[in-house]
């Protein structure tokens, strides 16, 4: 039976990569080489003598074996981490302030994941502007930020690049000869104030018809007709529609996610290599 043995981080190299869908964001967040992904998983796939993820030019798909074994693999690490967690004590907290408009709707289940994955940490999630979050951070309040780029800041990591637009329901009409009705996030939200500069710019009247506590709030009044806003199209329901280019509105810049932690080692680096790896996914998809 010992050649039968698993190895847990293959295993946990697996999960990853079923998870991220991508060689590359396993390895980035686990913190490996892609070679080194590919060999771990290979030496898996030797030991159950089956293939778990059938590999093509674009992407990555599990085999039938493969979804099979998932939903085992994740509740081995999970009785493994438990039995770890049992003899440790105590868990170790890791607080992370992601900005409104980098949290798309695969977030809530993804850290759900991680933390019952990982018994020796509790993962505790703050919502809000990239600026209060940055603040924060800059307080020690918060271990790590994921946030736009600011204004004013050059330090942090880049992840990833996000693309913007103008959207709105589909079969709204803007009215002609009335101002542009926007949906925005109210001030500080460093979003909001790029879009309004760049309609002034443009000498496009506009006024704010919807100001929402959040993206959620914002992209429901996008799709209850009231008007357009400045978003990721991640960030809206099927259905939304860009209609920048229609309306001659000014084009939206990309714009970076950024990453400042404070987490160098162990558990808490490999959460937040986890999750800005996930992220950087959801946003190239």
């Amino acid at each position: 039976m010992s050649d039968r043995l698993l190895d847990l981080d293959a295993v946990r190299t697996f999960v990853r990569i079923a998870e991220l869908g991508s060689f590359t964001r396993a390895a980035e967040a686990t913190n490996a080489t892609q070679s080194t992904v590919s060999l771990k998983l290979k030496r898996l796939e030797e030991r159950l003598g089956c293939r778990l993820v059938e590999r093509t030019p674009r992407y990555v798909q599990l085999s039938a074996h493969g979804v099979t074994f998932l939903e085992h693999a994740r509740e081995l690490l999970k009785k493994h981490d438990s039995a770890l967690a049992a003899l440790a004590g105590t868990r170790q907290r890791l607080t992370i302030g992601i900005s409104d408009h980098v949290a798309g709707p695969e977030l809530p289940l993804l850290i759900s994941r991680m933390n019952e994955q990982d018994r020796h940490l509790l993962i505790e999630i703050r919502i809000g502007s990239s600026g209060e979050l940055l603040k924060c951070f800059d307080r020690n309040e918060l271990d790590t930020v994921i946030v736009r780029l600011h204004d004013g800041r050059s330090d942090g990591t880049f992840l990833v690049d996000e693309k913007f637009g103008w959207f709105a329901a589909q079969g709204w009409q803007h009215r002609a000869n009335e101002p542009l009705p926007v949906a925005t996030m109210p001030e500080p939200c460093g979003v909001r104030i790029m879009a309004g500069r760049l309609l002034d710019d443009a000498g496009i009247l506009w006024t704010e018809v919807f100001s929402g506590g959040g993206v959620t709030a914002v992209s429901a009044a996008v799709m209850a007709g009231m008007g357009v806003a400045a978003l990721a199209r991640r960030m809206l329901p099927f259905g939304a529609l860009d209609v920048g280019p229609k309306l001659g509105l000014p084009q939206l810049p990309s714009l970076p996610i950024v990453l400042h932690t404070r987490a160098r080692s162990g558990r808490p680096k490999d959460a937040v290599d986890a999750l800005s790896a996930a992220l950087k996914g959801a946003v190239q998809a």
